[in-house]
């Protein structure tokens, strides 16, 4: 591979990188400023094509130490969530091909299988990296199974996620050579102080150590002294007494897995030592590694909040790019949050909860207003539902705040915590539909068909922020039971977002336009592609009928009944899949009534949607404006 220009220049050891066998190449000493190489490769990359900053920044050593001492791609690395893995991107091939991260046709901003080998699991939500890991290191030890070492890469954040705790437990049960490499930002973990700390972690690595170690165990065994049911016992041992030297005590200290650390994560030579230390020791293991997120660059290490996912920015005085519309609307998520401020305020019933995400939900505004009614409970989606539906059943109306990617993985607890009991829970869900850059693992696209057929919930679909403030509003009125308000990533479409609330009928949804031969249902956001649509048609003399439906579940029948009677051929549109939606239930609805009336459903196909803007997704799946001019004079040419 022929490195650009630009690159040969400005970063002469990271252009000799095709392959991680190339950075075998190196000298450990050379290590040090091929991660300078890289920090500065992905400030200059990302200031102009944003994505994931500060994980990615915090990981370079690791990435770079892990792909040296490794045999990759047969070995395997798994990482979590995947905002730590540019650099191993750039690493594994994809360095000259970077400047197409998450946009359409180039790379994925998350790792992805389909794209490399080197990404051998998908990684786009927190906590499954564990799990998959166990899978891959008991496959390597089974008959058939090729011999391989795994790793799993997971953030602090994440291993606070209930998979990865059931990934933890089975690791300590099964028989498995696994390494868990735990990639520590937050907490406040000092280094061992004194020389007898230090000697102790040394120790612990080294294979000399670990050698006599091994050889004494398997001696106290052959003479009776132990078996395998004392193992546990003698890791606790060991790790209890590793913590009694180093003055450090951590979670896994209970557990049958042998515990290193914590070390520096930016220190890559020792690193380097460390994992050729412990790569080859059997059973589980956890490598604790103590990183700063942002490391390398000044306003990201003082903001990393900020600097996850920071936009456009100016390289050189760290300088973030600016919205430039100065009366743009806000974002839905804000419209959100100072409404549930408001509601909460009349209303000492309402609390709120998201999972990790105050502010990708605007949690974070009533967190500020009112902390004491605000739960933050991490990466815990399914217990933050669970915990919504005990505080609903003590009189409270919770409001749960959560990514409508990240709300699948608490179906059962919707079902059988809140739904069953019909308990008064309004699930405010973030980023439904298409979501552009970040691509397939967190497109919004099944909320409506997972939640509409759950008996007894309520769900609805704003087409703008005043019918969100009014949706928030009739949730949380008397007798209401289990809620999900779903609205998209980005801004809306009135800059003048407040207004009085007041309810709107449940199961009502409203006629915006008269038409002739066509009318089309839209179902919240998307619907204003409709109202252009149908603004372009009248232009050109063709009257076109629309309805917003608001609601899905219960569906407004009675205005679907006016819409079969008066058209001839109707058009659904929704931003998510068409297979159990809107769509699906206006088809179904049809067929009850033994309907003539011709259907179309404009939405997601079948079909999973990589990276690039939403615009670009919108138009690929066939719901963009045009599209849907299209398929209304498509249908007009067919009547």
């Amino acid at each position: 591979m022929t490195s650009k220009p630009y690159i040969k220049e400005h970063f002469p050891l990271l252009a000799t990188i095709d392959t991680p066998a190339d950075l075998k190449r190196l000298s450990v000493d050379e290590l040090p400023q091929l991660c300078q190489e890289l920090r500065q490769f992905i400030i200059h990359e990302l200031s102009t094509n944003p994505g994931h900053f500060a994980s990615s920044m915090g990981a370079v050593e690791i990435t770079v130490a892990l792909h040296y001492v490794l045999d990759t791609p047969n070995d395997r690395i798994v990482w979590d969530v995947g905002h730590q893995a540019y650099a191993h991107k750039i690493l594994t091939g994809r360095r000259d091909r970077f400047d197409q991260n998450r946009k359409q046709g180039g790379l994925s901003g998350f790792p992805n299988p389909m794209e490399s080998d080197y990404d051998t699991f998908i990684a786009g939500h927190a906590s499954n990296s564990i799990s998959a890991a166990l899978g891959m290191s008991v496959a390597s030890e089974l008959p058939g199974g090729e011999s391989r070492k795994v790793v799993a890469v997971i953030g602090d954040a994440s291993i606070s996620g209930g998979l990865a705790f059931e990934g933890i437990n089975n690791a300590a049960s099964t028989p498995n050579n696994l390494m868990i490499v735990l990639n520590d930002n937050d907490m406040s973990i000092d280094r061992p102080v004194g020389a007898l700390g230090e000697y102790m972690t040394e120790l612990s690595t080294s294979r000399r150590y670990n050698n006599m170690r091994y050889k004494a165990y398997q001696f106290l065994r052959r003479h009776g002294v132990i078996g395998d049911s004392g193992k546990g016992m003698v890791l606790r041992f060991n790790n209890a007494m590793k913590s009694l030297f180093t003055g450090q005590q951590n979670i896994f200290e209970g557990l049958n897995i042998r515990y290193f650390g914590p070390f520096d994560g930016h220190d890559v030579k020792r690193l380097v030592k460390v994992f050729n230390e412990v790569k080859d020791m059997t059973g589980p293991k956890i490598i604790h590694l103590h990183t700063v997120k942002g490391k390398g660059y000044a306003p990201a290490e003082a903001d990393p909040t900020t600097w996850h996912a920071p936009g456009r920015f100016n390289e050189e005085t760290g300088e973030r790019v600016k919205d430039r519309a100065e009366y743009a609307p806000l974002k839905y998520q804000d419209v959100f949050g100072k409404t549930l401020v408001t509601l909460a305020e009349a209303n000492d019933r309402i609390l709120g909860i998201t999972a990790a995400m105050p502010g990708g939900t605007s949690m974070s505004i009533m967190q500020a207003a009112m902390p004491e009614r605000t739960f933050d409970v991490g990466i815990s989606e399914g217990h933050a539902v669970t915990f919504a539906g005990g505080l609903a059943k003590e009189g409270f109306r919770p409001f749960v705040a959560i990514y409508s990617s990240f709300l699948q993985r608490a179906y059962d607890e919707i079902i059988h915590d809140v739904a069953i009991a019909h308990l008064p829970v309004t699930f405010c869900i973030d980023r439904g539909g298409l979501v552009g850059e970040d691509g397939v693992t967190h497109h919004g696209l099944f909320d409506l068909s997972y939640l509409r057929c759950i008996p007894g919930m309520t769900v609805a679909a704003p087409i703008n922020e005043h019918d969100l403030r009014h949706l928030m509003y009739t949730s949380q009125l008397p007798d209401q039971g289990p809620w999900a308000i779903r609205y998209p990533r980005g801004r809306g479409v009135i800059p003048e977002w407040e207004c009085e609330m007041h309810e709107l009928p449940v199961g009502r949804g409203r006629k915006i336009s008269d038409g002739d031969k066509v009318a089309v249902l839209s179902l919240g956001h998307v619907g204003n592609n409709v109202i252009k649509a149908v603004a372009q048609l009248r232009e050109r003399g063709v009257e076109v009928g629309h309805y917003d439906m608001i609601y899905l579940k219960p569906l407004d029948t009675g205005l679907l009944a006016e819409a079969a009677s008066r058209y001839r051929h109707l058009i659904t549109v929704e931003d998510g899949t068409v297979v159990g939606g809107l769509g699906s239930a206006v088809a179904e609805w049809l067929a009850e009534q033994h309907s003539d009336c011709r259907l179309t459903r404009l939405g997601v196909n079948d079909r999973f949607i990589d990276q690039g803007t939403v615009a670009q997704q919108q138009a690929e799946c066939g719901y963009d404006v045009d599209a849907i001019v299209k398929a209304i004079d498509d249908a007009l040419k067919e009547l």
